[in-house]
């Protein structure tokens, strides 16, 4: 299997290192014709009105919907869900295209500006079920976006605690999973949907590779046959050995 990842702007070299660890050959995308040679996609974290004009710039739109509708395998990441999501808010000023397909409303700086972005401790259950290792992961918010509702066929794989200065705000229109006073407003950070998944977190610069290792072999269940990739969570204290061509990660 050979992974496209859509190389306009943003953290792609880091995917592409992530999967090269993996044992698992990642190829830049930025032209329509090029997602013909690959069988998933992934659309990285980046500056998502600036990614959405250069993807309306190459013509990339109809093609990435394309991609989707036929059911082949997309991880979004941070602006990446933002691509993939139905609807938008908090969008700049004549808002952004998307190539939509995931049921969610997405907010697209709920976190707050660049330097209101932070680390948090995520409960996984269901990727630790899947991929070994804790079933916490620590997720790299970078002026992240929020899941602010999803549909019915939408699986949540993580949520954290509304941050303070949100909590009271109703105009947001969190989902709340209980309705009572008591229950703690959380909101979504990850979730899957058949063919698409989607994070409002970077797992791409941390040296925990469970995420992309789930991406796998969630596309390998979608096509033909299970991918097997080398590895899911080992704890390796060789790590800052590796191929000195990977990027700075965080650990």
């Amino acid at each position: 299997m050979v992974v496209g990842v859509l190389a306009l702007q943003g953290s792609f070299n880091e995917h592409i290192s992530a999967l090269r660890r993996l044992g698992v050959k990642g190829v830049e995308i930025r032209k329509p014709e090029q997602l013909q040679d690959v069988t998933s996609l992934i659309i990285p974290g980046g500056e998502s009105t600036t990614m959405a004009k250069l993807a309306e710039y190459h013509n990339l739109f109809p093609a990435l919907r394309e991609f989707v509708q036929m059911g082949k395998p997309v991880w979004g990441t941070c602006a990446g869900l933002i691509f993939l999501a139905n609807k938008a808010t908090g969008q700049k000023t004549g808002g952004q295209e998307l190539v939509g397909g995931l049921d969610c409303t997405v907010h697209r700086n709920f976190f707050g500006s660049q330097i209101q972005s932070f680390e948090a401790e995520l409960s996984i259950p269901e990727i630790a079920a899947k991929e070994g290792g804790p079933p916490i992961f620590r997720g790299v918010f970078i002026r992240a976006p929020g899941i602010l509702d999803v549909g019915p066929g939408v699986e949540v794989l993580a949520d954290i605690p509304v941050p303070f200065d949100k909590a009271s705000s109703s105009d947001l229109g969190i989902q709340s999973p209980e309705e009572n006073t008591h229950s703690e407003k959380k909101v979504i950070v990850a979730v899957r949907q058949g063919n698409l998944l989607a994070t409002a977190f970077h797992p791409e610069l941390t040296a925990d590779g469970r995420w992309h290792a789930y991406f796998l072999k969630m596309a390998g269940e979608i096509g033909e046959g299970a991918l097997c990739c080398r590895s899911t969570y080992v704890e390796d204290p060789s790590f800052s050995e590796r191929d000195k061509s990977d990027l700075p990660i965080f650990q």
